[in-house]
Protein backbone atom coordinates (compact mmCIF):
# COMPACT_ATOMS: atom_id res chain seq x y z
CA UNK A 1 0.00 0.00 0.00
CA UNK A 2 1.47 3.43 -1.02
CA UNK A 3 2.10 5.08 1.86
CA UNK A 4 -0.50 8.48 1.58
CA UNK A 5 -3.34 5.69 0.36
CA UNK A 6 -6.23 5.10 3.55
CA UNK A 7 -8.01 2.12 4.29
CA UNK A 8 -11.01 2.77 6.52
CA UNK A 9 -10.44 0.75 9.81
CA UNK A 10 -13.64 -1.29 9.27
CA UNK A 11 -12.74 -2.35 5.40
CA UNK A 12 -11.31 -5.60 5.11
CA UNK A 13 -8.01 -5.96 2.60
CA UNK A 14 -7.00 -9.78 1.88
CA UNK A 15 -3.82 -11.69 0.05
CA UNK A 16 -2.56 -10.58 -2.79
CA UNK A 17 -3.61 -6.22 -3.12
CA UNK A 18 -1.77 -2.88 -4.09
CA UNK A 19 -3.28 0.15 -3.23
CA UNK A 20 -1.91 3.48 -5.36
CA UNK A 21 -1.45 6.75 -3.88
CA UNK A 22 -3.94 9.04 -2.64
CA UNK A 23 -6.17 6.15 -2.98
CA UNK A 24 -8.73 5.83 0.17
CA UNK A 25 -11.06 2.07 0.62
CA UNK A 26 -13.87 3.44 2.81
CA UNK A 27 -15.67 1.90 5.81
CA UNK A 28 -16.98 -1.74 4.99
CA UNK A 29 -15.19 -2.24 1.81
CA UNK A 30 -14.19 -5.87 1.09
CA UNK A 31 -11.01 -6.72 -0.89
CA UNK A 32 -10.40 -9.74 -1.03
CA UNK A 33 -7.41 -11.30 -3.11
CA UNK A 34 -7.28 -14.13 -1.54
CA UNK A 35 -7.51 -16.17 -4.72
CA UNK A 36 -6.34 -13.95 -7.18
CA UNK A 37 -4.12 -10.42 -7.34
CA UNK A 38 -6.12 -6.97 -7.34
CA UNK A 39 -4.28 -3.66 -8.19
CA UNK A 40 -5.58 -0.09 -7.46
CA UNK A 41 -4.54 2.87 -9.24
CA UNK A 42 -3.54 5.68 -7.78
CA UNK A 43 -6.43 8.48 -6.39
CA UNK A 44 -9.02 6.03 -6.53
CA UNK A 45 -12.16 5.85 -4.20
CA UNK A 46 -13.44 2.29 -3.16
CA UNK A 47 -17.12 3.71 -1.40
CA UNK A 48 -18.49 2.17 1.35
CA UNK A 49 -19.81 -1.77 1.12
CA UNK A 50 -17.79 -2.49 -1.77
CA UNK A 51 -16.90 -5.88 -3.07
CA UNK A 52 -13.96 -6.33 -4.91
CA UNK A 53 -12.80 -9.78 -5.78
CA UNK A 54 -9.23 -11.17 -8.07
CA UNK A 55 -10.02 -14.80 -9.51
CA UNK A 56 -7.25 -17.35 -10.21
CA UNK A 57 -7.67 -16.54 -14.13
CA UNK A 58 -8.34 -12.91 -14.14
CA UNK A 59 -7.25 -10.81 -12.00
CA UNK A 60 -8.78 -7.36 -10.70
CA UNK A 61 -7.17 -4.27 -11.74
CA UNK A 62 -8.64 -0.74 -11.68
CA UNK A 63 -6.64 2.43 -12.64
CA UNK A 64 -6.44 6.04 -12.28
CA UNK A 65 -8.90 8.43 -11.05
CA UNK A 66 -11.99 5.72 -10.79
CA UNK A 67 -14.70 6.17 -8.03
CA UNK A 68 -16.13 2.77 -7.08
CA UNK A 69 -19.57 3.25 -5.31
CA UNK A 70 -21.30 1.60 -2.72
CA UNK A 71 -22.26 -1.11 -2.83
CA UNK A 72 -20.89 -2.50 -6.35
CA UNK A 73 -19.73 -6.14 -7.04
CA UNK A 74 -16.13 -6.11 -9.22
CA UNK A 75 -14.89 -9.58 -10.10
CA UNK A 76 -12.20 -10.24 -11.85
CA UNK A 77 -12.86 -7.27 -14.00
CA UNK A 78 -9.90 -4.73 -15.37
CA UNK A 79 -11.41 -1.10 -14.87
CA UNK A 80 -9.15 1.34 -16.92
CA UNK A 81 -8.53 4.93 -16.01
CA UNK A 82 -10.87 7.71 -14.92
CA UNK A 83 -14.38 5.42 -15.06
CA UNK A 84 -17.23 6.29 -13.06
CA UNK A 85 -18.81 3.19 -11.35
CA UNK A 86 -21.95 3.73 -9.34
CA UNK A 87 -23.60 2.27 -6.84
CA UNK A 88 -25.01 -1.51 -6.95
CA UNK A 89 -23.06 -1.70 -10.12
CA UNK A 90 -21.69 -5.39 -11.12
CA UNK A 91 -18.67 -6.13 -13.32
CA UNK A 92 -18.14 -9.68 -13.49
CA UNK A 93 -15.00 -12.12 -14.82
CA UNK A 94 -13.05 -10.92 -17.81
CA UNK A 95 -14.61 -7.66 -18.87
CA UNK A 96 -13.38 -4.85 -19.83
CA UNK A 97 -14.65 -0.68 -18.63
CA UNK A 98 -12.60 1.43 -20.99
CA UNK A 99 -10.98 4.76 -20.14
CA UNK A 100 -13.60 6.98 -19.16
CA UNK A 101 -17.09 5.15 -18.91
CA UNK A 102 -19.64 5.62 -17.03
CA UNK A 103 -21.62 2.52 -15.25
CA UNK A 104 -24.69 4.08 -13.96
CA UNK A 105 -26.58 2.66 -10.90
CA UNK A 106 -27.55 -0.48 -10.69
CA UNK A 107 -25.87 -1.60 -14.44
CA UNK A 108 -23.74 -4.98 -15.38
CA UNK A 109 -21.09 -5.18 -17.33
CA UNK A 110 -20.98 -9.35 -18.39
CA UNK A 111 -18.50 -11.73 -18.16
CA UNK A 112 -15.93 -11.06 -20.75
CA UNK A 113 -17.20 -8.34 -22.75
CA UNK A 114 -15.48 -5.10 -23.01
CA UNK A 115 -17.08 -1.22 -22.82
CA UNK A 116 -15.54 0.96 -25.16
CA UNK A 117 -13.87 4.43 -23.89
CA UNK A 118 -16.24 6.76 -22.89
CA UNK A 119 -19.44 4.49 -23.13
CA UNK A 120 -22.23 5.43 -20.91
CA UNK A 121 -24.42 2.10 -19.35
CA UNK A 122 -27.64 3.84 -18.45
CA UNK A 123 -29.14 3.27 -14.84
CA UNK A 124 -30.23 -0.71 -14.81
CA UNK A 125 -28.80 -1.88 -17.90
CA UNK A 126 -26.60 -4.24 -18.86
CA UNK A 127 -23.98 -4.36 -21.73
CA UNK A 128 -22.75 -7.52 -22.95
CA UNK A 129 -20.07 -8.62 -26.04
CA UNK A 130 -17.30 -7.63 -27.76
CA UNK A 131 -17.68 -4.52 -28.39
CA UNK A 132 -20.56 -4.82 -25.74
CA UNK A 133 -24.16 -3.89 -26.67
CA UNK A 134 -26.65 -2.01 -24.32
CA UNK A 135 -29.24 -4.08 -23.52
CA UNK A 136 -32.42 -1.80 -21.00
CA UNK A 137 -33.93 -5.33 -18.81
CA UNK A 138 -36.50 -5.54 -21.22
CA UNK A 139 -34.70 -7.43 -23.49
CA UNK A 140 -33.77 -10.58 -22.20
CA UNK A 141 -34.27 -12.52 -25.17
CA UNK A 142 -31.89 -10.19 -27.62
CA UNK A 143 -29.75 -10.15 -24.43
CA UNK A 144 -29.25 -14.19 -24.13
CA UNK A 145 -28.56 -13.97 -27.74
CA UNK A 146 -25.31 -12.31 -27.09
CA UNK A 147 -25.11 -13.12 -23.69
CA UNK A 148 -24.72 -17.15 -24.23
CA UNK A 149 -21.64 -17.71 -26.01
CA UNK A 150 -19.73 -15.37 -23.27
CA UNK A 151 -19.68 -18.58 -21.39
CA UNK A 152 -20.47 -17.02 -17.93
CA UNK A 153 -20.87 -20.63 -16.43
CA UNK A 154 -17.11 -21.65 -18.00
CA UNK A 155 -15.50 -18.14 -17.15
CA UNK A 156 -16.64 -17.75 -13.34
CA UNK A 157 -17.45 -21.36 -12.36
CA UNK A 158 -14.80 -23.84 -14.70
CA UNK A 159 -17.72 -25.82 -15.52
CA UNK A 160 -19.93 -26.64 -18.83
CA UNK A 161 -23.51 -24.68 -19.34
CA UNK A 162 -25.71 -27.00 -17.51
CA UNK A 163 -23.78 -28.44 -14.67
CA UNK A 164 -26.06 -29.02 -12.01
CA UNK A 165 -25.77 -26.67 -8.81
CA UNK A 166 -25.16 -29.81 -6.74
CA UNK A 167 -21.85 -29.81 -8.29
CA UNK A 168 -21.30 -25.57 -9.20
CA UNK A 169 -21.52 -25.65 -5.73
CA UNK A 170 -19.98 -28.43 -3.88
CA UNK A 171 -16.72 -26.93 -6.25
CA UNK A 172 -17.55 -23.57 -4.52
CA UNK A 173 -17.45 -24.83 -1.18
CA UNK A 174 -13.93 -26.44 -1.66
CA UNK A 175 -12.35 -23.25 -3.53
CA UNK A 176 -13.69 -20.74 -0.17
CA UNK A 177 -13.01 -23.11 2.12
CA UNK A 178 -9.94 -23.55 4.46
CA UNK A 179 -6.38 -23.48 2.77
Amino acid sequence: MDPSAWVAPTAVVSGDVTIGAGSRVLSGAVLNGDRGPIRIGSDVVIMEQAVLRGRPDHPLSIGDAVLVGPHTHLNGTEVQDEVFIATGVAMFPGSVAGTGSELRVSSVLHVNSVLAPNTVVPIGWIAAGDPAQLFSPDRHDELWAVQEPLDFPGTVYGVPRGTSMREIMRRQSEAYGPR
